[in-house]
């Protein structure tokens, strides 16, 4: 594949963390706040709306017992967060956590939900399919959970959703930590497309699903390979998605459409390389009016994972990505 360095996207640093935080995931509120995970330090963050002041001090708002991931608004101010000992016992659960009249400096009291049963190993990215259908990615089992929300109180079970060759995690990679398998997700709810990343085998994957009763209508469909795709957002207006590239340093804008992926990567940011943008990791669409397709949030890692060329890694970062 060759590479063209497509019209670059502006980047400002909102928040600033320390090194060695890696930064996995995020959300944002629909005040513009924003919620940030730190995997390996199994924490959870909040970033208060942005002004015209940046960077903004983060401010930890609770801490887990096991390495924090992905989250997802499932109600308004109402997420469930997946947490999952991914290197050691695979112990994962997930919970939820209400922020409805929340206020910074009060506790949090997330609620386990569910605990996973085998053959789960490492939960990763995860999204809504439906209101009360969430999927999530487990990255070294190789395969999708399916987790229904009851809306009576009853209790949650996960079961799984869908297994393929194109989610299979790679134990004998010669990276440290290993890449995970099957990692980022979202969903195009006017196609009925289910797009995921699998950063061992560089690949980027859609499957139809079928609206009526959210299950895999077909077979999974190649859509572009040959980067380390972690994490991203998608655009339906214009068909396209931006992925992040994590230890590539880059944030690439793929076709949404297999056929018109052929031959030529565009980087929209991070080539040529660039401190700002270390270890890009998740991306979401801001909430405020005209953001969307134009304004993303994502994380970095400073290069926690993979140190820049001269080794020294820099301080993870919460960066407002304009196209």
């Amino acid at each position: 594949m060759s590479s063209q360095t497509a019209s670059q996207a502006k980047l400002t640093t909102i928040a600033c963390f320390p090194k060695h935080y890696f930064l996995e995931n995020l959300a944002i509120r629909s005040n513009g706040s924003i919620l940030v995970t730190a995997m390996n330090q199994k924490e959870l963050w909040y970033i208060p709306p942005t002004t015209v002041d940046v960077p903004i001090n983060p401010i930890l708002i609770h801490t887990f017992a096991l390495p924090a991931l992905s989250l997802v608004e499932v109600e308004p101010d109402i997420f469930y967060i997946c947490i999952s000992d991914v290197y050691k016992t695979h112990k994962s659960n997930l919970q939820r956590f209400d922020l409805r009249g929340w206020t910074p400096g009060s506790p949090l009291n997330p609620e386990i939900l569910l605990e996973f049963p085998d053959p789960v190993r490492a939960l990763n990215g995860s999204c809504l399919i439906a209101p009360i259908v969430m999927i999530i990615a487990d990255s070294v089992a190789g395969l999708f959970w399916r987790v229904d929300l009851p809306t009576d109180g009853s209790e949650l079970t996960a079961r799984v959703w869908l297994k393929h060759d194109s989610m299979a995690f790679n134990p004998n990679s010669p990276l440290k930590p290993p890449q995970p398998g099957v990692n980022g997700v979202r969903y195009a709810s006017r196609s009925h497309y289910f797009y995921y990343t699998t950063t061992a085998q560089k690949l980027f994957m859609r499957v139809r699903v079928d609206p009526d009763t959210h299950e895999p209508a077909a077979e999974p469909e190649h859509v572009a390979n040959g980067r380390m795709f972690d994490d991203f957002c998608i655009d339906e207006d214009a068909g396209i998605a931006y992925i992040t590239t994590h230890r590539e340093n880059t944030i690439d804008r793929v076709s949404l459409e297999p056929s018109e992926n052929r031959g030529v990567r565009h980087s929209v940011a991070g080539d040529p390389l660039t401190e700002q943008l270390l270890g890009p990791s998740s991306g979401v669409w801001g909430r405020m009016t005209g953001e969307y397709g134009r304004v993303a949030y994502f994380t970095t890692d400073g290069g926690t994972t993979s140190p820049p060329p001269d080794g020294i890694v820099r301080t993870a970062k919460v960066l407002r990505v304009e196209f």
